[in-house]
């Protein structure tokens, strides 16, 4: 087969439909990844608008440009947007695009549910879009400080369009953090080994893990607290043994490592990029991963810092001032190691280096202001001014935006196979620059002069002039960052060709065709080295001519390989589903839910949680073989099993990521517990609940035997024999673990009558929802092994089905300990 047969069969097997339909329908990470990227900096253009509007406000004393209830909805949509629909959704977008590219793969673990992913973020954003349009947007802030978005202060919806619309859109950055981890530690070239990866994936992965575990807090808080609004539960009420301190506690433990989320990936594009620009390799690859890897778990211990001027005790402030110090130290490891790239190699100044360049002085800026706010005193004095606020636009937009735009001008000719034409570029990036500094620095200085954040008018003080300095300024980067746009509109329809890899860069993603193919590579390489363009010149005509794996399409289904995590050995043959139109179905139907909920139609909240689950039996019942398929001839000389026919399938490994962030999210859970027993006025309540040994003996006994059962049917189905004789008691089990929890629910005290009462109705619930949930998945199972669809090689089912059984005894256990001991104490 030559190679442009080669490339028509598999793009025929790849493609996507043509025109919008393929725009619904579309699995590809390649369409999907610009369709991320296109939606993302839309969201960019509104948030930036509103940040003109806020800046035309607040250029002279006393404006009237705006009223004070709009210009709330304004600064609040504008942090929402640029933190949740603009940053987060940038480096989705960039990393499902390139991750498969550089990792020398076909496509991401679980297309579908990248599909999914995208479609939840792009109708929670519309909604919250809506809300702004009408003039019923969030008005409390970008962070929703209770007690003034409670019921009492905030009656109105537009605080229920903020809880409810992020926690919507928060579901696809958790679709996008199992994908990535998955897809990085198992959908790699074969021989690329951890040590053999990309920087840049390395960078996506130490972030996907930072989503997986930092954003659970914040939807546990979202759901407290809009419980709390519709139904009157009082986690935030001090006078019935809540505490509004539970909300900041919560919020920062997603919020401070959200800017190290946010930055982590630009410093991947920024340790990508510098060493092709400077003509050298990386400098301290390893001391790199490392400080990355430090500070992710480091950002974990920083929240507090945020809430130094809320009567924290004073060892608890000095240990916070020094973590907040302490994180310096990893940062500056990748600071100097980027200077040390650029020292001993020969820097060349194209485009993506002139951001690269603004990145370092900006950063380092912010750095600095970073440091002088972990300082307690400064921090008291400082603390909600605007110097705070430009402190983060340093630290956001030059840890973020610059390095951003470098990568996109970076891998521009990639997307396009084009080259640039004109040259707006280079004085866009001068308008950008110059106007940022005349923007924020101006900021550091009236904050020094005490004026506050998120006021919206001012008196003649002596910040007038400042002021203005700064709005003028902040339409001079606006018209630099419209020019980027027109820069690259023009280079999309105007542009002539260009080289395959002009920057002539060692990574895998510059290997393939540019525009890229739907498949990327005609076959997929043997990785020996960290660039292996470098290493092997010859490589990427090599994969167009089939002399990889997977270069011989003769089955008309879309392949790709799976190794193992550590060395990149080849372990199994990975057949991915087609194009469908599940992905936005199940969005919509997941966004009726929320709508449901938002309209106060409550009787349309269970309709959408059964098509959700229908939806979703769907989508798994689709991926079922009824006959076993046997080794594979992958190329090379070599065969694999399928990925589906094993207890490792990429659906278990999806459901261990995924069950991190639900574990984070029940230790948050746990965690609100414990602050409210041990810190809210009002306690302890009135009431107890009554324990009961039967009920406590009961409950764990039955989720235990549930699990126990789950992991006998798994043993007789892999050795030939019936599992029905395991799974049925399996599935009984769990369903009297859910009675259990059913009783706690009826007997708990009235819950809207103290915070006790109101987290135990929350702990019970998630124990109900999870053992429905398990005994769904337990029947789900009994059908397949009924209609064939399950073997002694044909297993994977059973595996996936014992981790959630596992993780359904372990909270029952700590569930029902929390609920009975409290009383039995008593």
């Amino acid at each position: 087969m030559n190679a442009l047969r080669r490339h028509r069969k598999l793009d025929a097997i790849w493609a996507s439909e043509p025109g919008w339909k393929g725009w619904t329908s579309s699995v590809n990470h390649s369409d999907l990844g610009r369709m991320f990227l296109v939606t993302a900096f839309f969201f960019f253009l509104v948030g930036g608008v509103l940040a003109m509007l806020i800046r035309a406000q607040l250029a002279t004393p006393d404006s009237a440009f705006v009223d004070a209830g709009a210009f709330a909805q304004f600064f609040t949509m504008h942090g929402t947007i640029m933190m949740f629909l603009f940053a987060i959704p940038a480096f989705e977008g960039l990393a499902i695009y390139l991750l498969p590219k550089m990792l020398g793969t076909r496509d991401l673990a679980f297309p579908r549910l990248t599909a999914y992913g995208y479609w939840c973020y792009a109708f929670g954003g519309a909604m919250l879009l809506v809300a702004l349009l009408f003039g019923i947007a969030p008005d409390g802030g970008w962070f929703m400080y209770p007690p003034l978005t409670g019921p009492l202060h905030s009656p109105g919806i537009n605080t229920d369009f903020w809880l409810i619309g992020i926690t919507f859109v928060e579901i696809s950055a958790i679709c996008a953090a199992v994908e990535f981890t998955v897809s990085i530690l198992k959908y790699r070239a074969p021989g690329m080994s951890l040590d053999k990866m990309p920087i840049f994936a390395w960078y996506a992965l130490v972030t996907s893990l930072m989503i997986l575990t930092g954003f659970p807090p914040l939807i546990l808080g979202s759901v407290l607290l809009e419980v709390e609004r519709a139904f009157g539960l009082p986690f935030f009420q001090a006078d019935l043994g809540g505490d509004s301190l539970l909300w900041q506690h919560l919020f920062w433990l997603f919020g401070h490592p959200e800017v190290y989320i946010i930055f982590l990936p630009a410093a991947g594009v920024i340790s990508t990029v510098i060493p092709v620009m400077a003509r050298t390799t990386l400098l301290g690859y390893g001391w790199i991963v490392a400080s990355a890897l430090a500070l992710a778990f480091l950002s974990f211990g920083l929240w507090v810092h945020h809430m130094f001027t809320t009567g924290i005790p004073h060892m608890g402030l000095a240990f916070f001032s020094a973590a907040s110090t302490l994180v310096a130290v990893p940062t500056g490891v990748q600071v100097f190691a980027w200077i040390g790239t650029m020292w001993k190699g020969r820097p060349e100044l194209h485009m993506p280096m002139l951001h690269i360049l603004g990145f370092f002085v900006t950063f380092i800026i912010g750095g600095l202001t970073g440091v002088m706010v972990a300082v307690v005193p400064f921090d008291w004095q400082a603390h909600d001014t605007a110097f705070i606020t430009a402190h983060l636009h340093y630290v956001l937009f030059g840890g973020f935006v610059f390095p951003m735009l470098a990568g996109i001008y970076y891998w521009l000719p990639l997307v396009s196979g084009r080259k640039r034409l004109f040259r707006l570029g280079e004085l866009a990036f001068g308008l950008i620059f110059v106007g940022f500094h005349g923007t924020f620095l101006a900021m550091h200085w009236v904050g020094l002069l005490g004026q506050r954040r998120r006021i919206e008018t001012y008196d003649e003080t002596g910040w007038g002039v400042i002021n203005f300095v700064s709005s003028v300024s902040s339409f001079v980067m606006a018209i630099g960052l419209a020019m980027v746009l027109v820069d690259i509109i023009i280079h999309g329809f105007v542009a002539v060709r260009g080289p395959r890899n002009p920057w002539r860069a060692g990574t895998l993603e510059w290997a393939g065709m540019s525009p890229p193919a739907s498949y990327n590579f005609a076959s997929l390489p043997m990785v020996g080295a960290r660039a292996p363009l470098y290493d092997t010149p010859g490589l990427a005509n090599r994969l167009a001519k089939g002399e990889g794996y997977l270069g011989a399409p003769e089955a008309a289904r879309r392949e790709t390989l799976m190794v193992d995590a550590a060395s990149g050995r080849p372990e199994a043959l990975v057949i991915y589903p087609g194009n469908t139109r599940l992905p936005i179905l199940m969005a919509a139907v997941t966004g009726g839910f929320f709508l449901s909920i938002l309209l106060k139609f409550f009787w349309l909240t269970p309709l959408a949680l059964a098509g959700v689950a229908a939806l979703a039996l769907v989508w798994v019942w689709q991926l079922g073989a009824r006959a076993d398929q046997g080794p594979q001839k992958v190329g090379r000389g070599t065969t694999l099993p399928l990925a589906s026919e094993g207890d490792r399938s990429p659906g278990w490994w999806g459901s261990t990521f995924l069950l991190v962030a639900n574990a984070t999210f029940f230790g948050s859970l746990l965690f609100g517990y414990a602050f409210l027993w041990t810190v809210a006025p009002g306690w302890p309540p009135a009431h107890w609940l009554a324990p009961s040994w039967v009920e406590l003996a009961f409950g764990i006994g039955a989720a235990l035997v549930a699990a126990v059962a789950q992991h006998l049917s798994a043993r007789r189905n892999r050795a030939g024999s019936a599992p029905m004789v395991a799974l049925a008691p399996a599935l009984l089990a769990t369903v009297a673990t859910a009675v259990v929890f059913g009783a706690l629910l009826l007997r708990l005290p009235p819950p809207d009558g103290h915070a006790y009462a109101a987290t135990l109705l929350i702990l019970g619930a998630y124990g109900l929802a999870h053992a429905l949930l398990v005994g769904l998945m337990q029947g789900f199972l009994i059908l397949q092994v009924r209609r064939g669809f399950t073997s002694p090689q044909r297993r994977a089912g059973f595996a996936i089905v014992a981790l959630w059984s596992d993780y359904l005894a372990a909270i029952t256990v700590l569930i029902l300990l929390a609920a009975h001991l409290p009383g039995m104490i008593a």
